[in-house]
């Protein structure tokens, strides 16, 4: 810690008035006429604006913006002026006035400034910093820089996939737009775009400075309708404003829906399972034929949330929106009408709105805040009831042929009894009926679902509560047989059988798992069949080109 002191403070000494130091260690010197205000200096990129007087050691004068009656500015840190104004204006703060003496290496060096300066000559800057804008390095690499013009709203700033909307001026005629929309991730104009925008809060007004490697390189531009030509090597100064912007997020880790928020909700409730909601959509094709209309002529559609009773994707989606959103929902076949021909395997997308929380208003959606308990507001015959009850709707489900809301089901309804230490005897035998019972059940969704690993691991669950149930057992079977796990699928079966040696099912699964375990041995041994052959051949192939070549003897040993 006390060396990170003293190193900074070799940077950016702490000086009082009439108090001279070093600053760094190339023989720059800082002597304080006057203190500044606050603390803050600024920083490399930002425009400084400064009154100064350049004199030689012996007292001659050579350069003076006071004479001029102009302050002058420059950007910090760039190179546009010479070093040691780079490196000890950023020591100062707003109003400081400081005498620098600047070594040659840090000034003009062996080069002479004509009129007046000699080569090798030792400088002293009188320096006034009046002020500075802040310019803020975006790419932390110099390679575009922003200064704010006008602060915008709020905290939040555009995300890669969203949707934004911006004007832009180029002082060059470069290029010239009073609007134009993209997404962030894929950029426009230039690459230096998607990296400004980001940093972009709405209705924020900035010049970029942009170097060539964030602009158009080596290579420049050439003109392009109404706009200009980019010279290769080129840095542009761009003016941007960020109008506004649509949030586009996935909604699902498959990234198979996409919602892009078209109107920012109020607030922070969202439905929940068993939420009714009260809707109002539109549901397009992917080539924009209209497919379905839901509460619009005949009145508002009904539906709750986690039932089955429209698609999977808009289920998912709803229950990220919030009073007063307005979205657009894009999603794929698998959450949507995998089967139906009428969609064709094509992605939909539907127009989905919520304006109020309060039943009966004009509006799209009106959600109902009236859902099911949640587990920690149930007694313990409450938490054995509502786990029932979703067996049930998970049994009619699987009958239905809805596999995965049928897994939900279960899921949930041993969610409800997962933590029974404070049932009585009598509750925790019905929750660990009905945990066997629902695990069982979602062990064969798992296993319709191709999610084998997942089917082996409730079937373990259900063994740990009963060693001896043979369903369980017979399940753990079927998920090693597809996992290739043969001699475990074997142990278990054989296991069964000892437990129900007359049962049939189980008789037949054994005779399955031979036949595979055939099947396997077989592929083994001609795929080592071909390995040893090949080394055979290749064996002899060297065998004789050992017999083709000479032997060389050393005539000196």
């Amino acid at each position: 810690m006390e060396e990170t002191a003293k190193k900074d403070d070799s940077i950016n000494p702490i000086l009082k008035a009439g108090e001279e130091k070093d600053i760094g260690n190339d023989g720059l010197k800082k002597k304080l006429v006057k203190e500044g205000e606050g603390w803050e200096t600024p920083e490399n990129g930002d425009e400084v604006e400064v009154h100064y007087t350049g004199v030689l050691i012996d007292g001659t004068k050579f350069d003076s913006s006071l004479d001029r009656g102009t302050p002058f500015k420059f950007k910090l840190g760039l190179g546009q002026e010479i070093k040691g104004w780079d490196e000890g204006i950023k020591t100062m703060k707003k109003g400081e006035n400081a005498t620098f003496t600047t070594p040659p290496e840090l000034a003009y060096g062996e080069s002479r400034s004509p009129p007046t300066i000699p080569p090798n000559a030792t400088l002293q800057f009188d320096v006034e910093l009046i002020s500075w804008t802040s310019a803020k390095d975006i790419c932390q690499d110099g390679g575009v820089f922003k200064k704010i013009l006008v602060e915008g709203e709020k905290r939040q700033n555009p995300k890669d996939l969203d949707e934004v909307f911006v004007c832009l001026e180029d002082g060059t005629l470069v290029s010239k737009s009073h609007g134009v929309e993209f997404t962030v991730g894929d950029g426009y104009f230039c690459p230096a775009f998607a990296e400004a925008v980001k940093t972009m809060k709405k209705g924020e007004q900035v010049l970029l400075t942009v170097k060539p490697q964030y602009a158009f390189g080596e290579d420049g531009r050439s003109a392009v309708d109404s706009e200009g030509a980019v010279p290769p090597n080129a840095t542009l100064h761009i003016a941007l404003e960020l109008v506004s912007w649509k949030s586009v997020a996935h909604i699902t880790k498959d990234k198979k829906i996409l919602k892009k928020i078209l109107k920012e909700g109020e607030g922070y409730l969202r439905p929940y399972n068993g939420t009714m909601v009260q809707v109002k959509l539109i549901g397009k094709l992917e080539d924009g034929m209209i497919f379905v209309k839901k509460g619009h002529d005949e009145g508002s559609f009904e539906f709750k949330v986690d039932e089955g009773q429209v698609i999977d994707g808009l289920e998912k989606t709803v229950k990220t929106m919030k009073k007063g959103e307005h979205a657009l929902i894009t999603i794929q076949p698998e959450y949507a009408f995998v089967k139906n021909v009428q969609c064709n395997l094509t992605p939909i997308t539907w127009t989905f709105m919520i304006l109020s929380l309060i039943s009966g208003c004009n509006s799209l959606i009106t959600i109902c805040q009236t859902g099911e308990k949640e587990s920690w507001e149930m007694n313990a015959p409450e938490k054995i009831e509502a786990s029932g009850k979703k067996k049930e709707e998970g049994n009619v489900l699987f009958r239905a042929g809805n596999i995965e809301r049928a897994s939900k089901r279960y899921e949930k309804a041993v969610r409800y009894i997962e933590h029974d230490y404070s049932f009585n005897h009598e509750e925790q035998q019905q929750s660990k009926l009905l945990k066997v019972t629902c695990n069982l059940n979602n062990a064969a969704c798992q296993l319709k679902l191709k999610d084998y690993r997942q089917a082996e691991e409730l079937c373990t669950k259900v063994l740990e509560l009963e060693s001896r149930n043979v369903k369980a057992l017979y399940r753990r079977a079927q998920a090693y047989i597809q996992l290739v796990d043969l001699d475990l699928a074997e142990a278990v079966i054989k296991m069964a059988l000892e437990i129900d040696p007359g049962n049939r099912e189980f008789k037949m699964g054994y005779r399955v798992l031979k036949e595979k375990m055939r099947e396997y041995n077989k592929k083994d041994a001609q795929f080592y069949g071909n390995i040893f052959a090949k080394m055979n051949l290749q064996q002899a192939n060297e065998a004789k080109q050992e017999q083709r070549t000479p032997m060389i003897i050393d005539s000196k040993a």
